[in-house]
């Protein structure tokens, strides 16, 4: 087994990257999570590698401060007697690890003489053994780094916010593309949208050395982007643009940016690199606009209304008919047929045909892998399942679509600790998301983890709390929130919550569902729980029968001969259903 292991948050992931290889140049045998294998559980691989490792050094940031996985590792770490911390910006450290040494590398950029590096490798020889000053490292070459901040909306209507955030999300996955440029991950970046802050703030505790800003203007069919590159440290700009150009453009107008800052930053962009960033998924403005938006309603939309799976299905449809080579369109349709199907008993094939079409245009799409996995998954092919998350997963690890799904996945089958990390992982990538703060909740209740619990039920309901007070008839977002109230011990407040939505959106089905589990989980009242979930599973097309034979919230209720029968009687309903001999034509 490996002498080190490196906790770290993704953010510095290129950091991480350098302090292993410096490790294993003074002859380490280092170990970090890029290296998991595709057919092992994450969270046993992770504790495994933890337990054996002579020492583990955990690198703090901004973010890792914050990030209850790498709070977990160090506990354990610390416990174990072989913590050693280094700290790369100014995060302050959660409790009880400022209370323990920690090398300050901010800035550390291979240098063997800096005395942090020293530090720690004093440490290490320590806890394994060795020399405290083994041979020089040769220093690393220091990347230059950027993070992208979301370009702010000045159309005027709140309705144009999809279309900034694609074009943000587009320049950072541009950037990330070019090999001699460190650019700090979406989820990161995205934390500071709709803030005011300053750049020079933003670089230090990013450890970044630029800083790109700007802004979008939507109107009819001009567009106008202002960008500006700053020197993180000087404050300085670097380079400036305004463009104001036809919406028919957008796509050179991406790439000029992308290539402009390439070369303010005196970079040479390679001829594959320049390749890739001009690879688009569609040449049509349009149809990527309709994709942008039907995207954008597969994230905020209310959940448990057929309406919003209706609206994805019909916009991705338009984009497809637009462009019929658009494999991420394709994807997306089969994603909400998929729903409306399942959830809602929808004619139709569940979205298989678009997924073929989407699979056969780009194999290597990672959001039409994920969605097939979770097909499987849902016909009980448990290990073509797992197959094929693995692929999805590799392809883009950083995909929220691709992490909800292996989360959803590891959650029915009942691995809870998986399912925790891909939710805790989906959470993060998009700081809009209801579902997976809110399956957090469930996942750490069931697993007795009471602080977690109460920091994913935060979470959960400040994100509802915003979506309600644009929209108080999405009964889906109030579900969510009312199973975060009562997991917060705000047992009254749930309740009120809960009588509202159900005068409002009565025949939500998810909803109630989500009540349910509220009602049996926290709220110890079976017999509401109950009678909850009595219309629910009278009208189930088999999704419920399907999560409820997993769903940790009912632990309480399996052994009740009433939940027992409800859910005998809708699988012998589906069962007989299934059976019966399609309608003569």
């Amino acid at each position: 087994m490996s002498d080190i292991f490196i906790s770290y948050a993704r953010s510095t992931a290129s950091q991480a990257h350098a302090v292993a290889e410096a490790l294993r140049a003074l002859g380490y045998d280092v170990w970090r999570d890029d290296e998991l294998p595709a057919h092992r559980s994450y969270a046993e691989v992770i504790e495994e590698r933890l337990q054996a490792a002579k020492a583990v050094v955990v690198i703090w940031s901004v973010e890792a401060a914050k990030s209850e996985w790498v709070q977990a590792e160090a506990d354990k770490a610390r416990a174990a007697r072989k913590l050693v911390q280094l700290r790369l910006d100014g995060a302050k450290l959660p409790m009880p690890f400022g209370r323990i040494q920690c090398a300050d590398m901010t800035g550390w950029s291979g240098e063997a003489d800096d005395p942090g590096w020293r530090k720690v490798i004093a440490s290490l020889a320590e806890l394994i053994g060795g020399t405290a000053a083994p041979p020089a490292p040769t220093p690393a070459v220091r990347k230059l780094s950027i993070c992208v901040l979301p370009f702010a909306n000045m159309s005027g209507d709140l309705e144009q916010e999809y279309f900034s955030d694609g074009i943000s999300e587009d320049i950072i996955t541009d950037l990330s593309k070019v090999s001699a440029l460190s650019v700090v991950a979406r989820n990161t970046a995205f934390t500071f949208k709709g803030k005011s802050v300053k750049v020079p703030d933003v670089a230090r505790d990013l450890n970044v050395s630029h800083v790109l800003e700007g802004s979008v203007r939507k109107a009819g069919n001009r567009v106008r982007i202002t960008a500006q590159l700053i020197d993180g440290a000087a404050g300085d700009h670097v380079w400036a643009e305004r463009y104001d150009r036809d919406l028919t453009d957008i796509f050179a107008l991406q790439d000029e940016i992308s290539e402009a800052i390439v070369k303010a930053l005196k970079l040479k962009l390679l001829p594959e690199e320049k390749q890739a960033i001009e690879r688009r998924g569609t040449d049509s403005v349009e149809a990527y606009d309709l994709y942008l938006m039907a995207r954008s309603y597969y994230l905020t939309g209310n959940g448990g209304d057929p309406r919003s799976f209706e609206t994805i299905e019909r916009l991705s449809r338009r984009a497809v008919e637009i462009d019929p080579g658009y494999a991420q369109a394709w994807a997306l349709m089969a994603s909400g047929q998929n729903t409306l199907r399942q959830r809602h008993g929808r004619a139709g094939d569940g979205g298989q045909a678009a997924l073929g079409r989407a699979l056969a245009l780009d194999p290597d799409l990672a959001e039409a892998r994920a969605l097939k996995a979770g097909m499987l998954a849902d016909a009980g092919r448990h290990d073509e399942a797992a197959a094929e998350i693995a692929v999805a997963l590799r392809l883009d690890p950083e995909s929220y679509e691709v992490n909800s799904r292996a989360a959803y996945i590891s959650y029915n089958q009942g691995r809870l600790e998986d399912a925790a990390r891909y939710y805790e992982k989906a959470t993060a990538l998009i700081e809009t998301d209801l579902r997976a703060p809110f399956m957090l909740t469930s996942c750490y209740t069931a697993l007795g983890d009471g602080d977690n619990t109460r920091q994913a039920a935060k979470v959960a309901l400040g994100r509802v709390e915003r979506v309600v007070a644009q929209d108080r008839s999405n009964g889906f977002a109030m579900s969510l929130g009312v199973t975060a109230l009562a997991a917060l011990g705000e047992a009254d407040r749930a309740k009120d919550w809960m009588r509202r939505a159900l005068l409002i959106d009565p025949d939500n089905l998810l909803m109630r569902y989500n009540f349910a589990c509220a009602l049996a989980a926290w709220l110890n009242d079976p017999d509401a729980a109950l009678d909850m979930l009595r219309p629910v599973l009278g009208s189930d097309t088999g999704w419920v029968v399907l999560d409820i034979a997993a769903d940790p919230d009912f632990a309480g209720l399996r052994d009740d001969p009433r939940f027992q029968a409800m859910v005998a009687a809708a699988e012998a309903r589906l069962a007989a259903a299934e059976a019966r001999p399609p309608p003569a034509t």
